[in-house]
């Protein structure tokens, strides 16, 4: 499957369009619609109601009838300050809200947070203080029904206030993520899976990533929101998506109406390939992401922005997987400095690999799955990833190994064919 991602200024400047992207021969099959992604610079401010009102406007058209029953799904993750850059913007919800009520449709907020009292996160996220004179219900997801996502996962849980929603306004935080690499729209609806069935997911799907996110792309598709906004005017960047990443300013909001869409934009933006982030990867093998998007306003051109390293959770032959994960695959640490020992990592982990013996905390690594739920929700920042020097090594020669594969092929079939859906290939940056 090719796609290509166009760039439309209209206030001047013409299209700029970058050609398909793979020329490889493949099946034919019926072309996706073009998505559109917007980009508007914005600050948190009185005009962000404005801007968020134009864009809804553009990417909703005439969806959103009076009477209409919306649900908005912000990112919730964790009680914490605004300046941390962990949840959704207040303002940028409010802004939502407010859009919903006044098109006559009433407003429900929900998500399931990952950690901590749903009123707490309100009022540390400064929600209420935010949304106190809006005739909007804010309730965290408690209730599940069994929605057919397909195969191979079948029927799974998901909360009722999915299937009750007549339209799903999607509000993602621009954040790295220590499992998948990003954060965005795609990943952000795995909140719509109520308190621990969370953690259940994570323990059936193991180490397996790509499983793990195919489960998340299968989610998003079933929710189908009809808007994806991703607040990027504070981003979160390396060890995120929790308190161990570090706020990075980017000003900018991003909107569209696929969220696959969005969010390989967003890696375009990012300056990076949108096939390192695992759900892309998944969302392109099941042929959800179009063959063509469209981006309207000035994406700014981050430079800089630190990733998360996202280390293979396997090596080598099952025989010796076992001795190779407790010496060469990537693993949580702790600062011990940093960590209250509250135990909320311990009583969280789906593997049980967390213990506090003689008031330290200790990690079996032959039981860790490498989920990083540990570091998601630890209140402290005291958690985050490491490669082991082993590993490290392992890693860079495979990678050094992959790109002379790649040079001698290229040399031997005298082609220069782009055969990796990169929308960033061939564009100067």
């Amino acid at each position: 499957m090719s796609f290509e991602i166009r760039s439309y200024h209209p206030h001047g400047g013409g299209r700029r369009a970058t050609p398909p992207l793979c020329s490889r021969a493949e099946p034919k099959r019926e072309a996706m619609a073009p998505a559109t992604v917007i980009f508007k610079k914005a600050r948190y401010d009185a005009a962000l109601t404005s801007i968020v009102a134009e864009m809804l406007d553009a990417l909703l058209g005439n969806s959103l009838q009076p009477g209409m029953r919306v649900l908005i799904k912000p990112n919730l993750l964790m009680a914490s300050r605004p300046e941390r850059a962990i949840c959704a913007h207040p303002l940028v919800v409010r802004a939502a809200a407010d859009y919903v009520l006044q098109k006559g449709g009433h407003c429900r907020i929900g998500d399931s947070p990952g950690i901590g009292s749903f009123e707490k996160i309100l009022k540390d996220g400064e929600y209420h203080q935010a949304l106190s004179d809006l005739d909007v219900t804010i309730a965290p997801f408690t209730v599940s029904t069994k929605i057919d996502i397909g195969p191979p996962f079948g029927r799974i849980d998901l909360c009722a206030d999915v299937a009750d929603a007549d339209l799903i306004i999607n509000i993602a935080k621009l954040k790295s993520h220590v499992q998948m690499r990003l954060t965005l729209g795609v990943k952000n609806l795995f909140g719509c899976v109520v308190g621990l069935k969370k953690t259940e997911w994570h323990m059936r799907v193991g180490v397996d990533r790509n499983l793990f996110a195919r489960l998340l792309v299968q989610i998003c598709q079933t929710v189908h929101p009809a808007v994806t906004l991703v607040d990027g005017i504070l981003a979160l960047e390396g060890q995120g998506p929790g308190k161990s990443g570090t706020p990075r300013p980017i000003g900018v909001l991003i909107g569209g109406n696929n969220p696959f869409a969005v969010d390989a934009a967003i890696c375009r933006m990012l300056g990076t390939t949108p096939d390192t982030v695992p759900t892309h990867q998944a969302a392109k093998a099941l042929e959800l992401v179009p063959d063509i998007i469209l981006t309207l306003g000035d994406a700014p051109m981050v430079t800089g922005f630190q990733f998360p390293v996202i280390a293979p959770l396997e090596f080598g032959p099952k025989l010796f997987r076992k001795f190779m994960r407790r010496h060469w695959v990537q693993r949580p640490v702790v600062n011990s400095a940093a960590c209250s020992l509250c135990g909320k990592c311990h009583r969280h982990c789906p593997a049980g690999a967390i213990q506090i013996h003689r008031q330290q905390l200790q990690f079996d690594y032959d039981r860790c799955i490498r989920c990083y739920c540990c570091v998601e929700i630890c209140k402290e920042g005291a958690l985050s990833t490491r490669e082991t020097p082993a590993g490290k090594l392992l890693r860079h020669l495979t990678a050094a190994g992959a790109r002379l594969r790649a040079r001698m092929h290229h040399m031997h079939s005298g082609g220069s064919r782009r055969c990796d859906n990169d929308p960033t290939a061939g564009q100067s940056r």
